[in-house]
């Protein structure tokens, strides 16, 4: 096949990948693990976007970030081939809150969520004869709901490698859908009631006996002790996000494809949105963050995230402006977040974790944000996202409670006695 069909070839298979992954899953899996290309849905797209002689790479831009609030954060972690960045961001953040509250640095244990979490969604999708989602990705607030039921262990108690180098999910999200599948379509009155004791044998099989009681830094803990012992208290921390096509203040669940729980969004104004972000932030408290990464302004491997586009999708940076580090984005409005959501503009792709704030060359504003794709990228697994692209993409996220401002809680509060306002 000559060169220019490969290329051509090449976009095609992009297309599809676009509508396969990236319109359903909040997968947001390392792009740089995948060897082959698969299952890496819209990231992986965008580094092949970035790899263009066209675009910029790490060589020519030359953004200058100075760190201006920067909180204690635990060593950057790699979900691999697995769609579980929210779950490496929420933990990150209750990683980030016990450093912050001076009980020390601790690696708590992703997969032990995530083991939990296919319990629950598997029991969903049996109940809702199939009717829910099984896809692999979650929401911001995943990771609290699962330390309450279940409580939390460590990392060196509970890896879910299970003998493996990193984490590859592919064939264990494939059998665990296989296995739902069928328990739906079951010809029998009846469900048998030993499922459960069958989900958990994929599980051992796939990421490791599950345990019940270890011993941890000399003491013995069950994963609710250790929970109780950290005081990590899940209910300080609340979801929010910020659309039209709900009242102000209303609480609901979010319209997105990974929100498998219902788990409700207290809704409020951009402009409140981002001073709880500030708030937060100054605090000392990390943000868990929901945002749509398939933006061409998405440079992970350059560092940064900018919008090139204004609402009319006309170009507003350049490669050379980006080149310059210069930016001139464009104001975020309330109707462009809406358009671009209920266009699939915005998607749900990508669980991140805001530690701090800094600025340009130019003073213009930017947020450092953990990802969880290993030590990668200019930043060694950190990037700066401006704040009209933080305005602008975000889905959703989660925050302490002290974070928000009394009167916002307030009207959030009277709003979730009417559930169905």
């Amino acid at each position: 096949m000559k060169k220019g069909s490969w290329q051509i070839a090449t976009l095609v298979i992009c297309g599809i990948c676009i509508l396969s992954f990236s319109r359903g899953v909040a997968a947001g899996v390392n792009p740089d693990s995948s060897k082959d290309g698969e299952e890496v849905g819209i990231a992986v797209i965008m580094f092949d976007a970035e790899s263009r002689g066209s675009e910029p790479d790490s060589e020519k831009a030359s953004f200058a970030f100075s760190d201006e609030k920067l909180l204690p954060v635990t060593p950057v972690k790699n979900q691999a081939q697995s769609g579980t960045c929210w779950c490496f961001s929420g933990i990150g953040m209750f990683e980030c809150e016990l450093l912050r509250d001076g009980k020390g640095e601790h690696d708590l244990s992703e997969m032990w969520i995530v083991r939990n979490i296919y319990k629950e969604k598997v029991a969903k999708y049996v109940r809702m004869h199939g009717n829910s989602s099984l896809s692999p990705g979650g929401v911001p607030d995943d990771v609290a709901y699962i330390i309450s039921r279940y409580g939390i262990v460590p990392e060196e108690v509970y890896s879910g490698l299970n003998g493996a180098e990193n984490h590859n999910h592919k064939e264990l999200d494939e059998t665990i859908r296989t296995f739902a599948q069928k328990l739906v379509k079951n010809d029998s009155a009846v469900l048998a009631t030993e499922w459960k004791l069958q989900l958990d044998s994929i599980l051992n099989s796939y990421l490791g006996v599950c345990p019940y009681t270890f011993i941890y830094r000399g003491k013995e803990y069950t994963p609710k002790s250790l929970a109780a012992e950290l005081d990590i208290d899940t209910e300080e921390y609340i979801n929010l996000t910020s659309f039209s096509h709900h009242p102000l203040y209303a609480t609901f669940p979010l319209e997105i494809p990974d929100n498998w729980n219902w788990s409700r969004f207290g809704n409020v104004t951009i402009e409140e949105l981002e001073a709880i972000i500030e708030a937060s932030l100054e605090a000392g408290h990390a943000i868990n963050w929901a945002s749509d990464v398939s933006e061409p302004g998405f440079r992970y491997k350059d560092g940064y995230a900018v919008i090139l586009e204004d609402e009319n999708g006309k170009q507003v940076l350049s490669a050379e402006d980006m080149a310059k580090g210069v930016v001139q984005e464009v104001m975020i409005t309330p109707a462009m977040r809406q358009e671009a959501f209920d266009e699939y503009r915005t998607t749900d792709d990508h669980g991140m974790l805001i530690v701090g704030t800094a600025t340009d060359q130019n003073g213009n504003r930017f947020y450092k944000v953990k990802n969880s794709w290993g030590e990668t990228g200019k930043y060694k697994g950190f990037f700066y996202v401006s704040k009209p692209y933080l305005l602008y993409k975000t889905t959703a996220l989660s925050v302490h409670r002290d974070a928000v401002p009394h009167e916002v809680l307030k009207k959030l509060e009277a709003n979730e006695q009417n559930r169905y306002e």
